[in-house]
């Protein structure tokens, strides 16, 4: 008896991904790879995007690679043009660039604000844009925006990076609002606390560490391997009617008061 093909299997699938030259960008690749698709790395430094594809390469996966800023408009149009032309037509996009300055409201300069939410919010605009272009062309594609808890409350020092991804929550659904109807799925994934290097610091901060475990009703941090499943999920054919969600994987924090 044959077997059905699983609808998580991403096999002769290009997945676009943002600021994946490490941390969970690299590790949302990595997974997506594994599940057949063919992924494009990106970042802004040639010698770690191209230190991150050999790792990949490696494992034995099918990688290219797209070095540009996701704030510069001019740079992502010839990007996603080169990745079409030589590597095909990207069905997947993971809109995972971002950054973080943590500072009071009430200090931060209005630089750091602008730097903030260009990156987080307009890039993933910007990207999205241009990638969706082809994927009406085709009538076929999956956008994936990585929001945050931030998406939804807020933290002291946080305010810009909260705001940037409250907007790219609701981003998200105003895509769902005009492409659905050519048969694109736009979706978000909201990360909780993750350990990454990063994030490291606040993991051997003892004091935070305690807030993050007591806050969170699984008693620990995250790894960055538990957002794969997300990913490929909403990536595959298995969420082909899902369309405008932000898929929390947060160990249950913002079910608790």
């Amino acid at each position: 008896m044959n077997t059905p093909p699983s609808p998580f299997d991403l096999t002769g699938k290009i997945a676009l991904v943002t600021g994946s030259s490490r941390g969970i960008g690299f590790t949302l690749a990595q997974g997506l790879a594994k599940m057949g698709a063919t992924v494009v790395l990106n970042g802004r430094d040639p010698a770690t995007v191209a230190t991150a594809a050999e790792t990949l390469r490696a494992e034995g996966a099918r990688v290219a690679t797209a070095v540009f800023d996701v704030t510069d408009e001019a740079a992502i149009a010839s990007a996603v043009a080169q990745i079409e032309a030589v590597t095909g037509p990207i069905d997947i996009l993971v809109n995972n660039a971002g950054i973080q300055r943590r500072a009071p409201l009430t200090e931060v300069e209005e630089a750091v604000w602008r730097e903030v939410l260009d990156t987080n919010l307009t890039g993933a605009f910007l990207v999205a844009r241009t990638v969706a272009k082809g994927m009406i062309a085709r009538r076929a594609g999956k956008i994936i925006n990585i929001c945050s808890l931030m998406s939804e409350v807020g933290r002291e020092t946080t305010g810009p990076y909260t705001a940037a991804k409250g907007g790219l929550r609701m981003l998200t659904r105003a895509m769902t609002v005009e492409w659905a109807r050519h048969n694109l799925q736009a979706n978000g994934i909201g990360p909780g606390y993750f350990v990454t290097d990063l994030t490291k610091p606040l993991v051997a901060n003892p004091e935070f560490n305690m807030w993050v475990c007591g806050r969170t009703p699984a008693g620990r941090w995250g790894q960055p391997e538990e957002l794969v499943g997300a990913v490929v999920f909403l990536a595959s054919s298995a969420s082909d009617f899902v369309n405008g969600q932000i898929l929390y994987v947060d160990g249950g924090m913002l079910a608790a008061l």
